[in-house]
């Protein structure tokens, strides 16, 4: 091959040449194709070769070929027909070949003129490489590989086809007639033909070729069944013929993909601002719902009925708001993706309908937050009232009990005349008992006070039964005043009719003053022994103890005065017996021995009654203090790595030199440590549930609360998907933009130095710093403060008075976007429209995919020019609409 013409493509192309024309088949071939190529231009010029190596040796055929296919005038050429005349003449056709940057190697016009088959050939193959195969390329390959990857492009939806080189992949004669169908499938039903009829298929290509596509017959069929290996340059050259008789539909092809491309861009920023609309609007309504049960601050005013609410409440936190929280962030998301989509494809930045901005949506939240907070407070300090409204009026009932107990036929006894019929010295008894009487009843009024007091913060604190326990008040009261009355009466009675009786049994007398003391004592202590109390603290209930240890200490010398009070009756029982008297009841008091011992033994019953009571409450708060401490051991860990972990989120992305994949990956691995740190958040909310059931409301151990977890919690699940988000809309930037990990890194170290306070936001002044850190000339002048406002009105387009990271990156890398444009788009719909200023509907249906083509006819306005033909449709305002304000 070292006499072969070099075809200037390099080494690979050598390699598939080495054994170009040694075959005599292949000679063959190449002789009948390169004389049907040369022709078909020859043909222009109103002449063609016969025997291509004797009609080239004179160079003046030569020369018009090479005329006719460059569009060039050659020098005039020498008319003798000497041989140097015609040396002259095929060297003026080498010079010009030559001058197109085509090496000839051993190629000289001597063997051109004595007829060198092989060498003509070469110098015919030379010129088919530079005139009809060089200009096919396609994604930067060479000639050969561009001419073979469009074939494979081709030809890949049809079956039995499998293009792979220019020779064996060609031989039955389907790969041509698939070439055919997919640019004329009017011209051949492909299905018809079978992969077992060679010689048919390469006969019904060429024919439809030389017919339909006005390409010459360059290969035989015979040749191409029966060479074992057909010619590769033969073939090369033939397929070249096809690939430029359908370069038009290429290019309508390319400018259809393009138009595709944009309708696609176009149709799924609409999709993703139809789903943000959507989730808008169903969070929206759902907060609308929600806000107004949360806001409500009315109870059935019971105990049962308010914990209720409570576990609705609980239930609400745990099912209905997580997913609403996981919808509010996906829909942040989903903005953010779609302005950067929109930025990186020249559109307009969105603006949702008004009310549904992300900022309304996060207004909206923050109130649905607030009303939450407001709730769960109320809930617990109106849990925490109705307990003592519960407690208190357990004591209304217990007080109003002893106190009607003492009361019941108090007043048929001061009623009663029966002073008037006894003796002298019942009569002074009847005296003093009624002065105890008096001094029981004096005793009794702080009682009745005190269950007034109850009834008066019963109705204060709006208890939900104030009817019935005011009813009950009132009769006491009523009575006490009745009681007070009468008492009053039997005195002046009593004092009447002492001038007439004055006998009075001492001993009986002294029994009736000191049982009736005791006899109070006991009745209080048994109120207290039965008192109910209500505590909060280990330390209270220690309180009660050491006072009922107290209380304990005392019953020694209670003892003492109980037998002595019974010694006093026995005596009276004894004197009687003695002397044969009758035993009357003691006319001083009501109090009877009996009264005494039996009020002594409750007593001596209720004190380990009240110490199991007492024993039990410690046990409760004891559990209690257990609750705190472990809700507070949990809290104190759980708070701190939460803060932890946001000052993790919050820190990536402000280290120099770590690339945005790298930034990715740790928030990857952050948003995977809690999720597995979730288990600990549902631990709390456990211990929390405890701690409410068990009516706790302070905690001396911690000072978390579970509400600022909660909110803490919710500030890092939101923390991460904004930051993974951002950082993804970073990377989408960076790629689509094509910007090194250089100018990344520069870009956002910059941004960070300025951004003092880590809110991924510069103020003006601090991005105008920022600018010209990294080399802008903003001059100190009005024309510098013009082109300042000018840039902030790109990056701040809302006039929000900030510059976010996104924004600022988009702004660093315009000028090196490779996007599409409203003018590139104009020219793809001119390209399949013929090079006419408007199309039709017909054009789009049959370029376009159906969605696409249907998507540009229902949105294109009619074309009103001139030349207008009915249907047409005016695809440039359509296109500056694709790019601008529109409701497309």
């Amino acid at each position: 091959m070292d006499d072969y013409p070099s075809d200037g493509y390099g080494e690979e192309e050598e390699e598939w040449d080495r054994e170009g024309l040694l075959d005599p088949a292949w000679e063959k071939q190449q002789k009948k194709t390169f004389t049907a190529w040369c022709n078909s231009h020859l043909r222009k010029a109103g002449t063609q070769i016969e025997d291509i190596d004797e009609d080239f040796k004179n160079g003046l055929k030569l020369m018009l070929l090479l005329e006719v296919i460059s569009g060039e005038q050659l020098p005039r050429p020498d008319r003798g027909k000497m041989r140097f005349h015609k040396i002259a003449n095929v060297n003026k056709a080498l010079d010009f070949i030559a001058s197109k940057g085509v090496r000839l190697v051993s190629i000289g016009a001597e063997e051109i003129v004595d007829g060198n088959c092989k060498m003509t050939l070469g110098m015919i193959w030379t010129i088919i490489l530079r005139f009809a195969i060089q200009d096919i390329t396609v994604e930067e390959l060479t000639a050969k590989e561009g001419l073979l990857l469009w074939c494979q492009r081709k030809t890949a939806p049809y079956k039995n086809v499998n293009v792979q080189n220019f020779h064996m992949s060609f031989k039955d004669g389907l790969a041509f007639c698939a070439l055919i169908h997919r640019h004329r499938p009017d011209l051949i039903d492909y299905h018809k033909l079978s992969k077992e009829n060679p010689l048919e298929n390469l006969n019904t290509a060429f024919n439809v070729a030389e017919q339909h596509l006005d390409i010459p017959r360059m290969l035989d069929p015979e040749d191409m069944v029966n060479s074992v290996k057909p010619d590769e340059r033969s073939v090369m050259t033939y397929v070249s013929a096809y690939y430029h008789a359908f370069s038009g539909a290429q290019q309508a092809e390319t400018a259809a993909n393009r138009i595709c491309k944009v309708l696609k861009v176009n149709q799924e920023n609409e999709r993703l601002m139809e789903e943000y609309e959507r989730l808008a609007s169903d969070l929206l309504e759902w907060i609308k719902k929600t806000t107004p049960w949360l806001e409500n601050r009315t109870t059935d005013n019971t105990l049962p009925g308010t914990q209720r609410k409570l576990e609705e409440f609980r239930d609400y936190r745990r099912k209905h708001k997580p997913p609403k929280l996981e919808d509010k962030a996906r829909l942040e998301n989903s903005f953010n993706t779609l302005q950067t989509r929109l930025r990186l494809s020249n559109r307009p930045a969105y603006l949702p309908t008004e009310g549904k901005m992300v900022s309304d949506i996060a207004n909206a939240w923050k109130g649905l937050e607030l009303a939450e907070k407001g709730f769960e407070e109320w809930l617990l300090s109106e849990l925490q009232r109705l307990e003592r409204l519960d407690h208190l009026a357990q004591k209304f009932r217990h007080r109003c009990e002893i106190h009607e107990e003492w009361a019941e036929g108090k007043e048929d006894m001061l009623q009663s005349q029966d002073y008037l019929k006894c003796r002298l010295n019942e009569l002074k008894a009847m005296k003093k008992k009624h002065e105890a009487f008096e001094s029981d009843l004096a005793a009794h009024q702080d009682r009745v006070e005190q269950i007034a007091a109850i009834a008066q913060e019963l109705n204060v604190l709006h208890y939900h039964d104030v009817q019935t326990v005011n009813t009950r008040c009132q009769l006491i009261c009523d009575q006490w005043d009745r009681l007070g009355t009468l008492t009053a009466q039997r005195r002046q009675g009593l004092e009447e009719a002492e001038k007439i009786l004055e006998k009075i049994d001492q001993l009986y007398l002294d029994f009736a003053k000191r049982a009736a003391p005791f006899n109070n004592w006991l009745d209080g202590a048994k109120e207290d022994l039965l008192d109910m109390f209500i505590v909060h603290s280990i330390e209270e209930i220690q309180d009660l103890v050491e006072a009922h240890e107290q209380f304990k200490g005392t019953l020694g010398e209670a003892d003492k005065e109980f037998n002595s009070i019974m010694n006093l009756a026995n005596e009276v029982q004894r004197l009687c017996q003695q002397y044969g008297l009758t035993l009357r009841e003691n006319p001083y008091t009501t109090v009877s021995p009996s009264d005494i011992s039996n009020k002594w033994g409750e007593v001596k019953q209720l004190v380990p009654k009240r110490d199991r009571t007492l024993h039990d409450e410690r046990i409760k708060q004891e559990n209690n203090e257990r609750l705190r401490r472990q809700f507070a051991q949990k809290a104190n860990i759980v708070g701190p790595w939460i803060e932890n972990q946001l000052d993790g989120v919050a820190s990536i992305g402000v280290a120099a030199r770590t690339s945005l994949e790298e930034q990715l990956n740790k928030l990857r691995q952050f948003e995977k440590a809690t999720d597995s740190y979730r288990v600990h958040m549902n631990e709390l909310e456990r211990y929390n549930e405890e701690v409410q059931e068990s009516l706790i409301f302070e905690n001396r151990y911690t000072h978390y609360t579970m509400e600022t977890l909660r909110v803490g919690w919710e500030q890092l699940l939101t923390a991460i998907a904004r930051n993974i988000n951002e950082v993804e809309n970073q990377i989408l930037t960076r790629d689509s933009k094509g910007i090194s990990e250089e100018q990344m890194n520069e870009f956002r170290v910059s941004f960070n130095h300025f951004d003092k306070n880590r809110s991924r936001r510069l103020e003006p002044k601090e991005f105008k710093a920022c600018l010209v850190s990294l080399g802008y000339n903003i001059r100190d002048d009005r024309q510098g403060d013009a082109d300042f406002q000018r840039i902030m009105s790109i990056v701040d387009p809302n006039n929000s008075g900030y510059v976010t990271f996104e924004a600022f990156l988009d702004f660093m890398t315009r000028e090196t976007a490779d996007t599409d444009t409203a003018e590139q788009v104009m020219q793809s719909f001119k390209n399949i429209g013929g090079d006419k200023p408007f199309i039709t509907a017909q054009i789009l249906r049959q370029e376009l995919p159906p969605d696409q083509a249907e998507y540009c006819i229902q949105r294109m306005a009619p074309y009103t020019g001139r030349d207008a033909v009915p249907g047409a449709l005016d695809y440039m305002s359509f296109s500056t609409a694709l790019y601008g304000e529109s409701d497309l």
